[in-house]
Parts: structure tokens; sequence; C-alpha cells
């Protein structure tokens, strides 16, 4: 489905409304404004299998973009705003990039951007008047038509993973050659809006940025479905709580922090908004601490409902808050693919031993942009049509899939895998912990051990006796060679804006450091 589908019986609908400052755009508007933005860019010469970027806020234009793209064949790729010059050069440079849709606040980073990136032409300008060197978003649909193509191939978006390892990967699905319009031709409205019960009475709340996959995607499949998207530009505990009373929000995505979060506040806070709307809370991105998700679910009921998966969109798994009860801290059965863990020479392991976690599917899934040897990496070395994102995990005897952590990050600490995302989940509730990330660090006898970053609580000290104290907090609950042997307090930790520790830069960090 497509916001078009729902235009004859829903036209005055609203598919997106942005609570920071009330603007909404109607299914009407939805459509007919990517309709005209379709037929501007195909009139600007661009063809089926181009790119197209955004490098803006949440704001109701980027789902104009995104839909444009998708109705034209055309791969839609959307830059983090954090990003630096450099780095956001390196991504419109690596996806070839053909028009910039930004929003006003980063016209100069646009501007010191594009004379690196060969291949883009045009620089538009989202919400506001356009300096000489850039094109007003508001002219473009004022001067082109709103009859629809004839022709509207099924574009798709093509993202950039996280970069929590190291470059930020181009992520290429295939095109399916499908019209905008057919039945099946989006695997992923398939699977989460069935899982999640998505509809036209959805309301969904997202305040993560749209250049991730799983914000931009849901909001897509809200929009297909004919749902209701409430759009804030950042996260806020209580702003949220605020907006799931006000607007009676049926569904939202959380990462385990934001949830951490609203725990924090004040009882009184808390029991101020009325959360009975909710029926389903997803959350995904990172490991979720099995107490945090046992006090959101006394919370707010038998909603949360979890999945994982990735920016590859390789495999997913889905669990429900029932079945999570029966199993604490497993992220579900496979819901797309077929699940293998294996050893490191790629040897099928048995149920309950941690390995690499591998989805099968019919073909494989992506491949990395214009990087063979990243794309062959993530493939199995005699099954071509598994995948891994080099996650670690097992499956229980009844096929439940537990993470353990990035293969990236395991600490080998005299001979031992230490699995620095056991040690972060007892820590993050902590009293005096805001946000926690464990790395292995140097050690001359046991060659790695686990150190503790810490980012303290509002009102906190970072004293010696505060990181001892922490460090004594696990006694009894983790073996002593997991409890960290040092804490360091830090302003803040490096996350992406979905909440997924970059925690390359922690390593690099402690790299330079001992260099």
């Amino acid at each position: 489905m497509y916001p078009g589908a729902h235009v004859a019986q829903h036209a005055d609908k609203i598919a997106i409304r942005l609570v920071d400052t009330g603007e909404t755009r109607t299914y009407a508007e939805l459509e007919t404004n990517s309709i005209r933005l379709a037929r501007h860019l195909r009139d600007s010469s661009l063809r089926v299998g181009d790119d197209i970027a955004f490098f803006a806020d949440n704001i109701p234009q980027v789902f104009e973009v995104y839909w444009a793209g998708l109705r034209s064949g055309f791969y839609v790729t959307g830059v983090n705003y954090h990003l630096t010059s450099d780095e956001a050069a390196y991504i419109l440079g690596d996806c070839d990039a053909k028009v910039l849709f930004v929003s006003s606040e980063y016209v100069e980073l646009a501007r010191e951007i594009h004379d690196r990136v060969p291949g883009l032409s045009t620089m538009v300008v989202l919400d506001g008047p356009a300096p000489s060197d850039f094109v007003a978003y508001d002219d473009v649909l004022a001067g082109t038509s709103s009859e629809p193509l004839g022709d509207e191939p099924r574009g798709v978006d093509m993202l950039y993973s996280s970069g929590t390892t190291g470059r930020p990967k181009g992520v290429k699905p295939s095109l399916t050659g499908k019209q905008v319009g057919e039945q099946g031709c989006d695997l992923t409205t398939t699977v989460f809006g069935a899982a999640y019960g998505f509809g036209t009475d959805s309301v969904y709340y997202s305040c993560a940025p749209t250049y991730h996959a799983a914000p931009l995607r849901f909001c897509g499949i809200v929009n297909g479905l004919g749902g209701t998207v409430v759009l804030a530009k950042r996260f806020d505990a209580e702003a949220m709580l605020r907006a799931i009373d006000e607007f009676e929000v049926t569904h939202t995505q959380c990462v385990p922090t934001m949830f951490v979060r609203m725990l924090k506040l004040p009882q009184q806070v808390r029991e101020k908004y009325d959360v009975s709307s909710v029926r389903v809370a997803v959350h995904a991105a990172a490991p979720c601490p099995v107490q945090v998700k046992q006090q959101m679910l006394d919370w707010w009921g038998p909603v949360l409902y979890e999945y994982y998966s990735s920016t590859e969109a390789n495999g997913v798994t889905l669990i429900s808050p029932q079945e999570w009860l029966e199993r604490p801290g497993t992220v579900g059965r496979a819901g797309l693919g077929v699940i293998h863990i294996c050893a490191p020479d790629g040897t099928e392991l048995p149920t309950g031993e941690n390995g690499v976690i591998f989805f099968e599917r019919e073909q494989r899934p992506f491949s990395y942009h214009k990087d063979p040897g990243k794309t062959e990496a993530a493939t199995h070395p005699t099954h071509p049509t598994w995948t891994t994102t080099g996650d670690i995990g097992h499956v229980d005897e009844d096929g439940y899939l537990f993470l353990t952590d990035r293969a990236a990050f395991v600490i080998i600490s005299g001979g031992v895998n230490v699995y620095p995302q056991e040690i972060e989940s007892e820590l993050a509730l902590h009293p005096a912990i805001l946000d926690v990330a464990v790395i292995g660090v140097p050690d001359e006898d046991l060659g790695q051990v686990p150190k503790a970053f810490v980012q303290p609580a509002a009102g906190m000290t970072p004293t010696a006796d505060l990181g001892e104290e922490i460090l004594h907090s696990l006694d009894g609950r983790l073996a002593r060679f997991k409890i960290p042997r040092s804490i360091e307090f830090i302003d803040e930790l490096p996350r992406t804006a979905t909440g997924k520790l970059v925690k390359g830069r922690l390593v690099e960090m402690v790299a330079a450091r001992s260099a």
C-alpha cells in the first residue's frame, strides 16, 4: 500500500502532524505534493535507479520526498545532520546523489558539501526561502503538474549503517520492478504491519530522526496503511508522555535509553499523563536490560513488542510481551528469514551455543554499495543466501533468539569471552548513572579487561568514591571476571540518535592515549 490508496475515502484525514509547530499534511496533500515532486524530478532527467537524498530535520516535507522517490523508482538516502561536512560528503558521494533536499537550518552545511560531491546537480530548501544557489521547494511544487506519471515503479530507501564499528556502509536493496501500488512489493510493511496491527485507526508517535531506518520505514508503513504519524523533532521524556495523552497515541517506537529516561522521571510527573491509549510500544535498535523492560511493562501494561533487525533488513525476529514474560531477555523468533548460529569458520553451532547470527533468505537481500569486500564478509562462506551484520547470540530449543553482543566488542579476558552488554544491563538503572558503556582495554596479564564509561545522573558528583560504590553494586550480580576494573566518568557517551552506542569512538580514545 501507499498513501495515494487512501485519498478517495480519506482525502482530508491528517497523515502527518508535527507536534512542535502544529503543521500537518492531509492524505490529499501528501499524495499531490509527492506526485508534483516525482514529475519534477523526472522532468529534470533523473531516471529509475538514481539517488535522491535529504539532509533534514523531522518535518512533513521529508515524507513528500520519500514518497516521491518511492513512486519513481529512485533510491532515497537520509543523511545524518549531526555529521561533519567531510562525513556527509562521503555518504552523498558514495550514494551518487543527484538531488539534495535540506532543511533551512542546514543550508550552510549543504553549501560546504556541494562542490565535493560529483553529480550533485541541485539542492532544494524544503521549508523556507532559498538562497540563489538553491531551489525553493514551494516553487518546485507550484510549477509542476499534479497529474500522476504513467509509470510509477517502486523505489526503495538506500540507507547507511550507523557506523558504530567503522565507516558507514550503504545498504543497497534491489529494485523490484513492480509499480508502487502493487500488493506485496514491500516486505517491511507486510511483516510489521501484520505483527503490530497497523491500520487506518493507528496514531503513531515518532521522535527519532527520519534519516535512520526504523523511523523512516515505520512512518512509511503507517502512512501506507492509512494511519496518522505524530512527529516530533526531538525526544524529551515528559513531552513524549504529553503527546501520547493529547493525541491518544496507539503505537510508538522506542529505544531502551528512552525507557530509562521516562522511568527516571519523578513519580508525580509520570502520573500526570494517561498512556492507556497505547496498544503497541515497539522497541529495538539496542539491547533492553531485563529490569528496564519489566518496569515498563509494570507501568504501561503488556504492550511492549520487541523486534530485532538492522538497516540491512536481512532478517527479523519478533516477540510479544506475553512470550517475553515467559522467556525474559529473548528478542523472539524469526518473522523473516531462518536463523543460523555459526562459529567464526561458518560451522553451524548447536542449540544454546553463542555464535555469529546469520539469516537465511531465498536470495541475498542486500549488498553494500561499491564495496563487494564488505558484502562478501557479511555473507556465509558456503551459503550465499545467509547474511550477517556481525551480532552474536544463541537460540534455545524453541527457536527463540537471545542476543549477546556485537562481535566487534566482545572482550577476551584471560581467554574467556566477556560480553559488555551483560555488564551494561546490570548498571543501566543504577540511580547514579544516566548512561553507561563498557569496552575492553589492554591489560598486560589478561590481554583485555572490562572498563566502564559512565555519564553520571543529574546532581551526582563524579568522584572516586562514587566509582567504587558503582562497582561494588555488581558484587554477587556478576562473576568477578566480568566486573569492570575501572570506571571513567564522561560528560556524554557517543550515541546515534536512535540510541546505539558508537563504541568505536571510545576504543579510539583509549588507543590514542596508549599511543
